[in-house]
């Protein structure tokens, strides 16, 4: 059994900053790729940030230049930093994991159970 959970979000100005923090535990062997998507009613959730074991990052042209996604291999946590925050950033937001787990051979994509992040104008 594996779990993500999420931590973070709330509601702040724009321009202001929020950090989202990511745990998954459970029966792992290993993680590829974590990522952060959002997701908005009646719209498809979305890919912010992705970063693999190695470090390799990858950011929605949305939020270059003001998130970074960020991990710590060793705890399986990834981060999400959002810095100078806009109303258009408003959305529920989930992270995920490509996770082998020890029981299995194949690798299985988990969710976290999202969490609100509210930009006010």
């Amino acid at each position: 059994q594996v779990q993500l959970v999420q931590a973070g979000g709330g509601l702040v100005q724009a321009g202001g900053s929020l950090r989202l923090s990511c745990a998954a535990s459970g029966s792992i062997f290993n993680i590829n790729t974590m990522g952060w998507y959002r997701q908005v009613p009646g719209k498809q959730r979305e890919e912010v940030a992705a970063i693999t074991s190695g470090g390799r990052t990858n950011y929605a042209d949305s939020v270059k230049g003001r998130f970074t996604i960020s991990r710590d291999n060793a705890k399986n946590m990834v981060y999400l930093q959002m810095n100078s925050l806009k109303p258009e950033d408003t959305a529920v937001y989930y992270c995920n994991a490509d996770t082998l787990p020890r029981d299995s051979g194949d690798y299985w994509i988990y969710w976290g159970q999202g969490t609100q992040v509210t930009v006010s104008s």
